[in-house]
């Protein structure tokens, strides 16, 4: 067991998350292909960023690696702990975030990522974050216990605790404070993650990022050719609207990606290829659009065993 970090072999892993889940999506759109940039970042580093647009089940999909250096860790990244400013850095990390055509599919996102920050005469500061997490824009109790029982499952081989905890820390960090409401249904996140040394720490990684497809694909093979019209298709273009004010507003990911001096067409591909907002938009009392506020926009115990119990997961 080694407690020192195996940069080499995050990078690995990470590359080939990035391709296995570029095949599976890839199978599963049956339609356009990834189209593949790679980027060099004038202070260090770069990546490979692979964009499907337009094909058969996702309007849009970016599957994202970087791996980022410099001398200086950005605010974004030492704003909560405060003591690492000043550093140099090493930051990799996967990130996806898919759109699907049909509004009943949910956009998921996905994070997983390393940092380490050093200092001359003093030890390595090293950690990992991430996690995932579902935005549907009709909600079926179904899909979102398959998604939280699979969570859970990544989650437990580290401890009972863990999804629990990072599910709380998943509803805290997805919601939208300016308009009171969650982004979508939540998931994991996790940040400066490093219990039980590195080996443990990498290991907690590699699950979560390993257990994205499982939860991710069975929904969308169950909703992708579901039945919809425009009424469906405004609501998801308004609701994508929501996405948008997160993640230019409150996303550490999006502002760390910015603030140093990364790719930025490579950075904002988690955008939504279309969106609208309507002034004081209210749904229709009793509508599914309604619904979704009042029954999927809420913190709840998606694995409370009555509720669950009278699902087919």
């Amino acid at each position: 067991m080694s407690s020192q970090p195996d940069i080499q072999a995050v990078k690995t892993y990470l590359m080939n998350l990035q391709d296995s889940i570029t095949e599976a999506l890839r199978a599963t759109d049956g339609g356009a292909g990834f189209r593949q940039d790679t980027w060099d970042r004038p202070g260090g580093g770069g990546g490979r960023t692979r964009v499907m647009q337009s094909g058969a089940v996702f309007e849009q999909c970016g599957i994202n690696f970087s791996h980022v250096f410099g001398d200086r860790l950005p605010p974004s990244a030492s704003a909560h702990r405060p003591e690492l400013a000043g550093r140099r850095f090493e930051a990799m990390g996967v990130s996806l975030v898919s759109h699907p055509w049909n509004p009943y599919v949910p956009s998921s996102h996905l994070n997983v990522r390393f940092f380490i920050a050093e200092k001359d005469g003093e030890e390595p500061v090293w950690w990992f974050g991430g996690g995932f997490d579902l935005t549907p824009y009709y909600g079926f109790e179904e899909d979102v216990i398959h998604w939280h029982r699979n969570a859970r499952e990544a989650c437990a081989p580290f401890g009972e605790d863990l999804y629990p905890r990072l599910k709380a820390w998943c509803d805290q960090y997805f919601f939208i404070k300016h308009r009171n409401e969650p982004r979508g249904v939540g998931g994991l996140f996790f940040d400066d993650f490093d219990q039980g040394g590195f080996d443990n720490a990498f290991a907690f990684l590699r699950s979560v990022g390993d257990h994205y497809l499982p939860g991710y694909l069975p929904i969308v093979n169950r909703r992708w050719a579901r039945m919809h019209g425009d009424r469906e298709r405004d609501f998801q273009l308004y609701r994508r609207g929501r996405y948008v004010e997160f993640n230019l507003v409150h996303d550490r990911g999006t502002l760390f990606g910015l603030q140093s001096g990364g790719r930025a067409e490579s950075i904002l591909v988690s955008m939504p290829p279309e969106v609208s907002w309507r002034y004081d938009y209210r749904p229709e009392a009793g509508s599914p659009e309604a619904e979704l506020y009042e029954r999927f926009l809420v913190v709840r115990d998606w694995l409370d065993e009555p509720v669950a119990a009278t699902l087919v997961a």
